[in-house]
């Protein structure tokens, strides 16, 4: 199926690995030129130099989106490298402190706001004046499992932020429909080959196999391309009538009993 992206451009935060470089991988095989950025310079021009060898151009910048000079630096560059901006996809995110409401601090969750959803906002209020004057233009952002099914495993803060991730979305959608600049969200589940998952199967093999046992009917984690193929789908032409929408992409994963959650 041919997604009609060819030329196009996308800027996508934290596209250096895990569901952002797969997302970047994904719209480079259909064509798309790419904007991407990460805090670790090494690892971004490393991203960059695979992704130049499908055959298309990338702007790599070492940025932290949560710095609001940075964040602007990001879609300076892309802006000066492309000319404009089709597709904004919102990557970065993850918990930040303790993991129950008594356990954390008011630092714990402004850090945590700040990483899932005030530079969501920063950097969509950047690049909109750019998607506007592209047809077609599209926004989707990365949320998670933790922001529509409250359970125990995972931090509060982290849940309550990508659950408001969830509601800003469908708010921006309505005030862009007018610009005909769709925005919708993905919620992932529990993902292979992250940090996390890695730690947790290496110091504990039963403890992971029953996790995933009891809490994935499809009986494995998820992988960032099949995240990565619905981000992607989502801003094609193919997409035009999904607008606003919350896109769960997480495998039927059920939260299980809270003595077998995961221990982080």
């Amino acid at each position: 199926m041919d997604l009609q992206l060819r030329n196009k451009v996308a800027l996508i935060s934290g596209g250096s690995k895990g569901i952002g470089f797969s997302t970047a991988k994904a719209f480079a095989k259909e064509g798309c030129n790419l904007g991407i950025c990460s805090r670790n310079e090494t690892e971004v021009l490393d991203a960059k130099e695979k992704l130049e060898k499908l055959g298309v151009r990338v702007m790599a910048v070492q940025a932290d989106v949560c710095d609001p000079e940075s964040a602007s630096t990001f879609v300076d560059q892309s802006v000066k490298e492309f000319g404009t901006i089709d597709f904004l996809i919102n990557n970065v995110g993850g918990g930040i402190g303790g993991s129950t409401v008594v356990s954390t601090s008011d630092d714990d969750w402004i850090s945590t706001f700040e990483l899932n959803l005030f530079q969501v906002m920063r950097l969509t209020r950047l690049v909109v004046p750019y998607i506007s004057s592209s047809i077609g233009g599209a926004i989707v952002n990365v949320s998670s499992i933790s922001g529509w099914l409250p359970q125990l495993a995972g931090s509060p803060q982290y849940g309550a932020a990508k659950a408001a991730l969830i509601f800003l979305t469908e708010r921006i959608a309505l005030e862009l429909v007018g610009h005909k600049i769709r925005v919708n969200t993905v919620s992932p589940s529990s993902i292979q080959n992250t940090r996390g998952w890695d730690q947790f199967k290496h110091k504990n093999p039963e403890s992971f196999a029953n996790y995933v046992k009891n809490g994935f009917p499809m009986g494995r984690l998820g992988y960032p391309e099949e995240i990565a193929d619905v981000i992607v789908y989502l801003c094609s032409p193919r997409a035009n009538w999904i607008n606003g929408r919350h896109i769960p992409v997480d495998g039927l994963e059920q939260p299980i009993p809270v003595a077998e959650r995961r221990p982080w």
